[in-house]
């Protein structure tokens, strides 16, 4: 049995939103908090930030969270009423599929660049 791309959009997004609030959304927090703490504060995330495996860990994060967000547009749009049909959910899941590796694209070349 193969699932169609509107089941797994559906299903990445409801595991992007558990690493979310579990794990990247902790960990945001931690920056921010230890950022806006002190001078010193703020010069360790930012001596953090120059290592290479917290930039890959940042863009992963961000990465989650650009999927979740546009997913969770598609989502809203559906409850409106728009794209409730199989064929417009096929079309809507596969074009905010690549509309989501755009900006994961962007984020690394942002991360890393």
């Amino acid at each position: 049995m193969r699932l169609p791309i509107t089941a797994y959009v559906s299903i990445l997004h409801r595991v992007s939103g558990i690493v979310l609030f579990f794990f990247v959304l902790p960990l945001f927090l931690w920056c921010l908090d230890k950022s806006l703490e002190s001078p010193q504060g703020f010069m360790l995330i930012k001596s953090i930030f120059a290592d290479p495996l917290a930039q890959v860990i940042i863009w992963i994060g961000l990465s989650i969270l650009a999927y979740h967000m546009v997913m969770g547009v598609r989502h809203l749009l559906m409850d409106a009423g728009y794209g409730e049909t199989y064929e417009s959910g096929r079309l809507s899941a596969a074009i905010c599929a690549g509309a989501a590796g755009c900006i994961i694209g962007s984020l690394a070349v942002w991360v890393y660049f």
